[in-house]
């Protein structure tokens, strides 16, 4: 026989679950352990490709510094389905720079897109979630390299500090030479900064709560003795099937 009553008591006592932290930063070791077992000329296909981005053409500068692809998925049970391409949206609500606009990047290049490196770095990422992932089994993938010269610097979110309105975003350093700045900062919604860092060391890792904190990347110039700054990013937006 049950008693309603009494397991709705020990229900009642049990305790809840604790809240994980809306950011985890991981050193490279994560990615790195993620792609052991992946030929070592995949991997380096798969950082070089960054060499091979187009300009971003909603970006508003005499001189471009930021040049991407875009992509989108499904995560299966076993991989990544690449889903039709499309424009990249945001509310103006927030992204206050490019909000509003259906930007229309380039697509990832096949071999990216269906080589066996995303799908590890995705598939990772998705397991390292700060909160629940039931039903988060859609990506955005964001190839990103910002440059920046001694005549101009560049801005890794010229939108400032801001959320993608997305529900996770995974930050993914794949390269950084002779860069001054860039350093990452993550701000409670009322706008306290709770982390800052500077990616330096290649597949080092920021994944946030994109509904909890709040994020930005200061601007960027070239190092003392440089004449150009490079630094390349991975971008992996979680959200909701549809």
């Amino acid at each position: 026989m049950s008693y309603p009553l009494v397991e709705a008591c020990h229900a009642a006592r049990r305790p809840t679950p604790p809240t994980p932290p809306p950011f985890a930063h991981h050193g490279p070791a994560l990615l790195t352990e993620a792609l052991a077992r992946i030929p070592e000329e995949a991997v380096r296909a798969f950082t070089t490709s960054w060499n091979d981005l187009p300009a971003d053409a909603h970006l508003a500068a005499d001189t471009p510094y930021r040049f991407r692809r875009y992509g989108r998925f499904r995560i299966t049970g076993d991989g990544l389905e690449r889903l039709p391409h499309v424009a990249f949206f945001q509310d103006r609500a927030v992204n206050k720079v490019s909000g509003g606009v259906a930007r229309m990047f380039a697509p990832l290049d096949d071999a990216v897109a269906c080589g066996p490196v995303l799908g590890a770095v995705v598939r990772t990422l998705r397991e390292h979630l700060p909160g629940p992932r039931t039903g988060t089994d859609l990506c955005g993938v964001h190839q990103i390299r910002v440059t920046a010269t001694d005549a101009t610097d560049g801005h890794p979110a010229p939108e400032g500090v801001h959320r993608d309105g997305h529900n996770y975003v995974a930050q993914v350093l794949i390269r950084r030479e002779d860069v001054l700045g860039a350093e990452s900062c993550l701000y409670d919604l009322a706008g306290r900064a709770v982390h800052r860092a500077s990616l330096s060391a290649p597949l080092e890792t920021i994944v946030l709560d994109d509904r909890r904190v709040l994020h930005g990347v200061s601007p960027m110039r070239p190092a003392p003795g440089a004449r150009r700054g490079v630094r390349d990013m991975l971008l992996v937006d979680f959200f909701p099937g549809r």
